[in-house]
């Protein structure tokens, strides 16, 4: 990566963070993008020797995404790796959620990955570089009290495998990469049934999968040109295994799963099967 041009989207905090730090390590130049440009300055003074472009930038504007790549060419010429990071979750009971809030999960999660894309696809394929989607294991498994969540993972995972095909003689790397429960924000600033961010997580996220260790098995996955990287053995190999040869098992242990979160909202609506 000694020379490489990375563009990070939703790089202010979790694994986009952990991820800009990995390859600044490895000698990349940056081209970071979030809304809250005060974060990306801050991760832009701790990051030493590595030259740095940060842009405050809203995924769900196609506007903004073209100009997050064009001020990128702007700076550094080229482009070599596109993550797309930026995401927003939810947890509501579909019946609950509204309709406007399910598509602003869209928009941030899949439209912001198709714009961003657009834009920087020539650049990409030109220096044969790599096109990366970070899903979810919920873009491979429904996960309950999450359908928008995981309508958008599954969508990325459908768009960018269509891209790869598309490009198949280009040269162009295209991954797909789902990382297991992460500690992130990500749970904090998931929307309810009412559309506001709920604020705290009902998770233990001191028994998840580090942001750090995420970031460098993508970062590995990315060197190595790698088509899909699935983290974590329990909640991710294990459930595409399952979803696979049984599906009819990892239904009942997903819900089981996710109906255990503090304040379910599965728990509200099955009182007697707890």
């Amino acid at each position: 990566m000694n020379g490489k041009v990375v563009i990070i989207t939703g790089a202010s905090s979790g694994i986009g963070r952990a991820l800009a730090v990995e390859f600044a390590k490895r000698g990349a130049s940056l081209s970071l993008a979030a809304r809250r440009i005060e974060l990306l300055n801050e991760l832009k003074n701790e990051i030493e020797n590595t030259e740095i472009l940060t842009t405050k930038t809203d995924i769900t504007s196609e506007l903004a995404c073209e100009d997050l790549i064009k001020l990128t060419i702007k700076r550094f010429g080229r482009i070599d790796v596109l993550i797309n990071n930026a995401g927003l979750s939810m947890r509501a009971l579909f019946d609950d959620f509204e309709l406007n809030s399910f598509k602003q999960v869209m928009d941030v999660n899949f439209y912001g990955t198709v714009y961003c894309t657009k834009y920087a696809l020539p650049y990409l394929i030109k220096s044969k570089g790599s096109l990366v989607g970070i899903i979810s294991v919920a873009g491979h498994v429904g996960l309950p009290a999450r359908s928008a969540y995981s309508a958008s993972k599954f969508a990325i995972r459908g768009f960018l495998d269509t891209i790869r095909l598309e490009n198949l003689y280009t040269g162009l790397h295209v991954l797909v990469a789902a990382p297991g429960f992460t500690a992130s924000e990500i749970r904090k600033s998931a929307l309810t049934a009412s559309g506001k961010p709920q604020g705290e997580t009902p998770r233990k996220e001191e028994k998840m999968m580090r942001t750090e260790k995420c970031a460098l098995l993508i970062v590995h996955a990315i060197e190595s040109r790698k088509r899909s990287l699935v983290l974590t053995f329990k909640e991710g190999k294990l459930s595409v295994f399952l979803g696979k040869f049984l599906p009819f098992v990892l239904d009942w242990l997903t819900f089981r799963h996710m109906a255990k979160e503090q304040d379910s909202p599965l728990q509200k609506k099955y009182p007697n099967l707890f």
